[in-house]
């Protein structure tokens, strides 16, 4: 079993895999950097000094020790600005890696 669990994890596509989710949670970070760090207090700016992450509908105010409920729809827009930047790289990614691929198929053959 050990030697089969070895030959699994050799594999290219497992390689690939771990590469892959590697690269992406590292991705995830630099998008959320972008979004918090540079969009938000652009769109901030423009739209008088609101700061998205502050934003929210308080349900019931904090009594005592006791925090507030709110629904924080700012870091909700946040996440979903990050979501939108994401699926657009990888959308350009896709349609890049689909180019070369066609492009390498329509090569002639030495």
């Amino acid at each position: 079993m050990l030697s089969e669990f070895r030959a699994f994890i050799a594999q290219g596509n497992v390689l690939d895999l771990a590469v892959g989710i590697i690269i992406g949670a590292a991705f995830g970070k630099i998008t959320t950097s972008l979004v918090e760090d540079i969009i938000n207090p652009i769109l901030g700016l423009v739209l008088g000094g609101v700061d998205f992450s502050q934003m929210k509908f308080v349900l019931k105010e904090a009594i005592g020790k006791t925090p507030e409920v709110a629904i924080r729809y700012g870091n909700f827009l946040n996440t979903f600005i990050q979501f939108l930047l994401i699926a657009w790289v990888i959308f350009i990614m896709v349609k890049l890696a689909n180019r070369a691929r066609l492009s390498n198929s329509l090569a002639p053959k030495a």
